[in-house]
């Protein structure tokens, strides 16, 4: 039985997606844990086909245009392993409280660990065209800037905002979908 009404239901689309962090907890504050993010992302455009359009990486969520042949595991894997290696890593630097708030936030049917990164669910919406597409995109670059952390989307280095002014960001984003 599903837990959302949003559901990925034609591949062929690209969709926007939110993935949260239980309890809005700040745990990409240290640029360790966004790494563990972009590797992910990285080995799911190699190995499972994984396109992505936009996105940015705030502190306690993520936001992110993508499509794939099958983006709902896509998703399901990325947050998986995102989800072992980022409490791995606060073990690995003694962040006890956030360990503990982790542990506290979980749900009870998620018998498997011991503590809970992702809030369940990406609600998906489907892009359906250009003007959809584009109000989505600057969404996610201005979020960083609507949230005071910088003045200008290019400053903020988890987006994908200076990838669409022609200059490299961290990972390799589709910028012409048309």
């Amino acid at each position: 039985m599903t837990r959302t009404r949003y559901k990925i239901v034609e591949n062929e689309y690209p969709y926007f997606v939110t993935c949260t962090i239980n309890g809005w907890l700040p745990v990409f504050t240290r640029p360790e844990a966004t790494e563990i993010i972009f590797n992910s992302w990285k080995h799911q455009q190699d190995k499972r086909e994984l396109k992505i359009f936009a996105y940015v990486v705030m502190e306690n969520h993520l936001h992110l245009i993508a499509a794939a042949p099958d983006l709902a595991d896509v998703l399901h894997r990325f947050k998986s392993y995102t989800a072992l290696k980022v409490i791995e890593l606060l073990k690995h630097h003694g962040a006890a409280v956030l360990l503990k708030q982790l542990h506290w936030l979980k749900k009870a049917h998620k018998t498997d660990s011991e503590h809970q990164i992702w809030q369940e669910g990406s609600h998906p919406k489907q892009i359906q065209n250009d003007e959809m597409m584009w109000q989505k995109i600057e969404y996610i670059h201005m979020n960083p800037v609507k949230r005071g952390f910088v003045d200008d989307p290019l400053h903020w280095r988890w987006s994908s905002a200076r990838n669409y002014t022609g200059h490299p960001g961290l990972i390799d984003v589709i910028t012409d979908w048309r």
